[in-house]
């Protein structure tokens, strides 16, 4: 029996365009469970919010950063939200 995740990353819908949610610990597990449901390639994003990460693996950095490099190349701006946890990543 493996043990319950405790983070999540989701992409949401809302008025404002399409979310990258990250929020509590994101790891490795998480991020598998997110490339599972919606695939590998990165989604057209307006905004990432990881204001609620308490931590995070390499994997989700990479996840956020393949997003972000994607909406990069593509000309779309992309807004970030980020817990402190977050800040102290210069990746992002």
């Amino acid at each position: 029996m493996t043990s319950a995740a405790r983070g999540i990353v989701r992409l949401l819908n809302t008025a404002d365009g399409r979310l990258l949610c990250l929020a509590g610990e994101v790891d490795r597990e998480v991020v598998d469970r997110f490339l599972r449901h919606y695939g590998r390639e990165p989604a057209r994003i307006d905004a990432v919010d990881a204001g609620s990460v308490t931590s995070w693996s390499p994997s989700a950095v990479e996840l956020v950063r393949d997003h972000l490099d994607a909406a990069e190349r593509a000309g779309r701006p992309v807004a970030v939200h980020r817990s402190p946890e977050v800040e102290r990543r210069p990746s992002l």
